[in-house]
């Protein structure tokens, strides 16, 4: 039961840094009140009622009205926070660092000389030869 809940709870986590991470963007076209058209990914498609714009000249300038149609869109940036920046370490991570490495190279020196721990005590006494006990020879 305890392994299943840390494989469910690690899942959890790993989506829960997934999506704090992940940026997307959706695009909404309006017309009027209404949603027409929305889109996670492209630009949403209009509807074809903009009005179209008039032509640059001196015969109509009053043509200038807003069009009903409007666009939306809503942009989440993801986090670049996971990152760690390790050019700027302050003295006492340095120190941290410096020590850590100086203690993990010195755990795998050699020794001068071959410790034996046993050496100044003797075999145990055998009793009786199992081999010959029951028989048994090795070729």
């Amino acid at each position: 039961m305890k392994k299943i809940f840390h494989k469910i709870l690690s899942v959890l986590m790993a989506l829960v840094v997934m999506f704090t991470t992940m940026s997307f963007t959706v695009d909404m076209h309006y017309c009027g009140d209404s949603l027409v058209d929305f889109s996670f990914f492209t630009k949403a498609e209009s509807c074809g009622m903009e009005k179209a714009q008039p032509t640059r000249g001196c015969e109509n300038p009053a043509m200038s009205e807003k069009s009903c149609c409007s666009d939306q869109k809503i942009v989440k940036e993801g986090s670049d926070d996971l990152k760690t920046s390790f050019n700027k370490l302050t003295f006492e991570q340095q120190t941290f660092v410096a020590t850590f490495f100086y203690t993990y190279i010195n755990l795998f020196e050699g020794l001068d000389e071959n410790i034996v721990p046993f050496k100044d005590y003797s075999p145990p006494f055998i009793e009786r030869d199992v081999q010959i006990l029951y028989e048994t020879y090795l070729i």
